[in-house]
This record gives C-alpha cells, structure tokens and sequence, in this order.
C-alpha cells in the first residue's frame, strides 16, 4: 500500500472511532507508519486530509445516484434504486457513511461540518432532482420536492444511524431488499395520504 492511502485509511479509521476533532495529524501519521511531513505533502493539513478523504469516497455514491436521477423509470422505482445504492454503499464502507452523517451533525461552524456539507448538499440536490423529474406523476409538486428530499433522505440516514448504532462490528451491516423496500413503500404512502 502506498504512503497516501495508507494515511487515508488511517484517518478514516481513526476519525471513524474518535470523531474528526479529537484526532491529531501525529495520531494519523504514526498509524500510517509515515511522517508529518508526508501527510502535509499529499493533504496540505488535516482539512485538506479530511477533505480528500470524503471526495474520493462520495464521489462513487454521486456517480451512481446521478445515474438513478435520469432514469426513465416511475418515483417509487427511483427511490428504491437511490435507497439500495446509498445503503449498499453503507454497507460496503461504513465508517465512511457514518462518519460523513457524524460530521453533518456536528458544531456548524467546525472544520468537520464546513467540509462535509457540500457533499451532503450535493447528496440532497439528487434528491430534488429525482422529485423534480416526478412532477408529471405526484403533480404540482408546488415547492414540496425539497421537502420530500429532505423527508427521504433524512429516513435513510436515520436508518443507517439506527441499524448500526450496537454493532461493534460494522461487516455486519446489511440492509435486505425487503428493508429498503419497506421505508420506500412508507415514505411513498406518507406524500399520497
């Protein structure tokens, strides 16, 4: 493994298990096995560490939730789709996923909020799109998209957050088909009642 993702995954790891503000760059690099001065060569400080580390793993969440968007498909379908890839996602890297939501609701004015709320709010703008592409089928949505992007994934995150709140062991962490099913059915049957 190379130095720069070595570090990476270090962060991750440690930011994972003590939250972004309790970690120091010497906590990082002795973990990584490498020096200060090679975490300041790739990241320029531990924001700009922070900051790669959440680009390069969202990026493959809103690579793929850009693709649902666009999907010529009804809302339900898209929702379920947007639900699986964020959940498998969660899955596959949860610290990564319940890191970013532990930094979303952090102090608004630390390093750690200012860093992850692009990314969250990226995250929320897929959502008002797919609301948006759905006007035809739920109506005059009439402002409500946002607040159904909102709802929805807020339900998701909130979801995650509670299934792996006892795991001492995130491998663990699944989500069935059925599960994801279910809270799209819900929210579904919340915006027609």
């Amino acid at each position: 493994m190379d130095n720069r993702q070595a570090i990476l995954d270090s962060a991750l790891t440690l930011f994972y298990e003590k939250g972004y503000d309790a970690v120091g760059v010497q906590q990082i690099v002795d973990a990584a096995g490498v020096t200060k001065p090679t975490l300041y060569y790739y990241f320029g400080s531990k924001q700009g560490l922070l900051s790669c580390l959440l680009e390069e793993q969202f990026s493959r969440l809103e690579t793929q939730m850009e693709k649902v968007k666009d999907a010529p498909e009804k809302i339900q379908d898209k929702l379920y789709h947007a639900a699986r890839i964020f959940l498998n996602g969660a899955s596959a890297e949860p610290e990564f996923y319940l890191l970013m939501l532990a930094l979303f609701y952090s102090g608004r004015k630390s390093e750690g909020f200012q860093t992850v709320y692009p990314l969250i709010e990226r995250y929320y703008r897929i959502f008002v799109e797919i609301f948006e592409h759905a006007s035809q089928e739920l109506g005059n949505m009439r402002g409500r998209q946002r607040q159904f992007a909102v709802g929805f994934s807020g339900m998701l995150n909130h979801y995650l957050m509670l299934e792996a709140k006892d795991m001492d062991d995130l491998s663990n962490l699944t989500i069935t088909d059925q599960e994801v099913y279910e809270i799209v059915h819900q929210f579904m049957y919340g915006i027609y009642s």
